[in-house]
């Protein structure tokens, strides 16, 4: 089994597509730790805020069939992939670790790069898993999140709640 975080943003019908993409998420994997959502700054372009979350989950589902099946959750929520890179989304769903692995596996590269660089991802990954060892850097998410420049970007918890729980929660299949 590897151990998984996801990182989960949204900024256009930023509650349903979240709400889709987390029931999505719990009909393949269960049970899922979530975090807080927060908002944040659109990064790269001028554009609406975005709700992040990061989710954690178990799995023995190989990251080669891992990834399309995250794509297909996102195109089925109206991700648009002809826009530029840096555009407004219905859904992003980036895979930020599968277990230990560092480099491409499967087209994917892991660790995601974004773990170190945005708030919107580092502050809900260290919310989740403190004490998780970043498989490249050898320290905490606690202390990379610790050692984190917070003035880089704006971000902020905002109340969400999904199913009855308000997040973060864990939360398994029923």
């Amino acid at each position: 089994m590897a151990q998984v975080y996801l990182s989960i943003g949204s900024n256009i019908q930023r509650e349903q597509h979240i709400l889709s993409a987390l029931s999505a998420l719990l009909t393949h994997f269960s049970p899922i730790s979530f975090s807080a959502v927060y908002e944040s700054q659109a990064v790269g372009f001028d554009g609406d805020n975005f709700y992040n979350l990061v989710a954690g989950f178990e799995t023995d589902m190989p990251l080669a069939e891992l990834s399309p099946l995250l794509k297909q959750i996102e195109d089925e929520n109206g991700r648009c992939r002809q826009g530029p890179k840096f555009s407004g989304r219905t859904l992003d769903i980036d895979i930020l670790t599968y277990g230990d692995l560092v480099g491409t596996h499967a087209g994917v590269q892991l660790p995601r790069d974004e773990i170190g660089k945005n708030a919107f991802v580092l502050w809900p990954l260290a919310e989740i898993a403190p004490e998780q060892i970043h498989p490249a850097e050898g320290v905490s998410y606690a202390a990379l999140w610790q050692a984190y420049d917070k003035t880089r970007q704006k971000l902020w918890p905002v109340e969400f709640s999904w199913r009855g729980s308000a997040l973060p929660c864990e939360l398994a299949a029923v």
